[in-house]
């Protein structure tokens, strides 16, 4: 118990996003050479992970784009994740968590009818051309190394429906994740999603972590204007 308090107490903390894209791009240099760096691309999750995101893309020198992936919130509670659902509709359902709280599928079904509607809000105001999920990230990851960034990885739901609906939409050459903080046992979950790389500045024990935030000394909101200066900077060039 005293220890436990201990550990809490003296954690690596990050200093904030930027920090933690700067930490990742260097570390990412050893796993993505720079004569294969032409052929990979940065894709973020709005909103913290694309923050994190432009920054590898700067110093790596690589493309930046975004993919949109929500979380599937259990009822009563919206910080509690069931699952998630991307842009095209790939779904990841954590039935455990499902079960143990016994939520209905009728609550499921409407739950990711309305993650649905909102992604296409956010891409609809992200990305106001007139593209297609395919047309937008598909074609331009073609024979590419993808590296997925999000700001953290609590439960990994939203990265492991990212992850399969990459797999399952593109014909890339390696997926590498790349994610400043995520507890063992999540971390060991994306392992088992035949990522070709995964990339953590610090993995704590799940018994340490109550949340990403805990691991930043500024976890400060990040705004849609944010969001859409990024996209204005680095992915409608």
């Amino acid at each position: 118990m005293i220890f436990g308090r201990f550990v809490r107490r003296f954690q690596l903390k990050i200093k904030n996003r930027e920090s933690a894209g700067n930490i990742l791009a260097q570390t990412l240099k050893a796993v993505i050479k720079k004569e294969d760096r032409k052929d990979t691309i940065i894709l973020g999750l709005p909103r913290g992970g694309l923050l994190i995101a432009e920054i590898i893309a700067l110093k790596l020198s690589c493309p930046l784009n975004l993919i949109v992936s929500r979380r599937l919130r259990a009822p009563h509670n919206d910080e509690v994740a069931i699952g998630s659902i991307t842009e095209d509709g790939t779904t990841y359902l954590n039935e455990l968590v499902v079960s143990e709280l016994k939520i209905s599928q009728e609550y499921v079904k409407n739950e990711i009818s309305h993650q649905l509607a909102e992604i296409k809000r956010l891409v609809h105001e992200y990305i106001p051309e007139d593209k297609t999920f395919l047309d937008r990230i598909g074609t331009n990851c073609e024979s590419k190394t993808i590296v997925i960034v999000d700001d953290g990885a609590a439960t990994g739901s939203t990265i492991i429906s990212t992850v399969r609906s990459l797999r399952k939409n593109t014909n890339h050459h390696r997926l590498v994740v790349a994610i400043p903080v995520s507890p063992k046992g999540t971390v060991n979950l994306l392992r088992n999603e035949d990522i070709d790389h995964l990339e953590v500045i610090t993995s704590p024990q799940d018994s340490n972590f109550g949340s990403i935030e805990q691991y930043y000394q500024n976890f400060n909101q990040v705004t849609d204007k944010q969001v859409l200066d990024i996209i204005q900077r680095s992915i409608r060039k």
